[in-house]
């Protein structure tokens, strides 16, 4: 099972959030990783909801692509906007927003962001091996 990729677009509108949250589960239901289902899911729709607000306007959709490889889940979102890398900030108690990336930090073993030619990739790692349990 491993070395497994899949990846799909969306509209970068904010009813596709939960839409590629749910795509999410479904796909590594399929790959029998319903364990790393919550995680993956709360980070792309973190990630997905970033790409929509901050990358209104610049680009049509967001992609969110899974890799299984070497014992790992690499979760990924790419959006247009590239004048900008995400950064993780520290956001104080009565902020209404700001907390998407120190969760990513919290549910995630590692994560990052890359640019591409046209905007970036935000990703996050999940150990599939997380329980102990060999897969």
């Amino acid at each position: 099972m491993s070395g497994r990729t899949h990846s799909k677009r969306f509209r970068l509108r904010k009813g596709s959030v939960p839409v590629a949250r749910a795509h999410v589960r479904s796909i590594l239901t399929l790959w029998l990783l319903g364990e790393l289902a919550d995680d993956a899911e709360s980070i792309v729709g973190e990630l997905a909801a970033n790409a929509v607000v901050h990358a209104k306007g610049i680009g049509e959709f967001f992609e969110v692509g899974l890799r299984r490889r070497d014992g790992v889940l690499v979760v990924e979102v790419s959006d247009s906007f590239q004048w900008r890398m995400p950064v993780r900030g520290d956001a104080d108690p009565d902020d209404t927003c700001g907390r998407g990336l120190v969760l990513v930090e919290g549910l995630s073993d590692k994560w990052g962001v890359r640019p591409r030619e046209s905007g970036k990739t935000v990703w996050a790692h999940l150990a599939i091996n997380r329980g102990g349990v060999a897969c």
